[in-house]
């Protein structure tokens, strides 16, 4: 399986969670090669909307060119909802990081399994509040 079919089958068992678990979700296909800003998913319920970009990746740090975190940001805060980078780092739990989070870089961000573990919400507790 290529990297663009894990992570469109990552994408996939996201929605499938937030479906299971009360919330609507959408997957918003082609996200990336649009030439306006849209997240990779959007879920929500009746009193939260959240705007995700998804990364699934084999290594132990993800760097993102900043124009891509600054555009989710841009669709996030026109759109109302929240906006969140999910990461799943080869075998472990998927987490999800808040944008502020994000370890600032020379050309963007990135994400280390370290920085993951301490910063990054499981599922479980991205749906059930902060």
């Amino acid at each position: 399986m290529n990297t663009k079919s894990k992570g469109t089958q990552f994408e996939r068992e996201l929605i499938k969670l937030f479906c299971t678990g009360g919330w609507f979700a959408i997957r918003a296909a082609g996200s990336g090669s649009s030439r306006y800003p849209s997240p990779d998913i959007l879920a929500g319920n009746c009193s939260r909307k959240l705007a995700i970009e998804c990364k699934k990746i084999k290594g132990k740090n993800l760097y993102l060119p900043r124009e891509e975190i600054e555009q989710l940001r841009e669709f996030s805060n026109g759109f109302g909802a929240e906006a969140w980078l999910a990461v799943h780092f080869g075998k472990k739990d998927p987490v999800f990081l808040m944008l502020e989070d994000l370890k600032e870089t020379t050309k963007g961000y990135g994400v280390s399994v370290d920085l993951a573990r301490t910063k990054g919400l499981l599922f479980e507790e991205v749906v059930g509040g902060l």
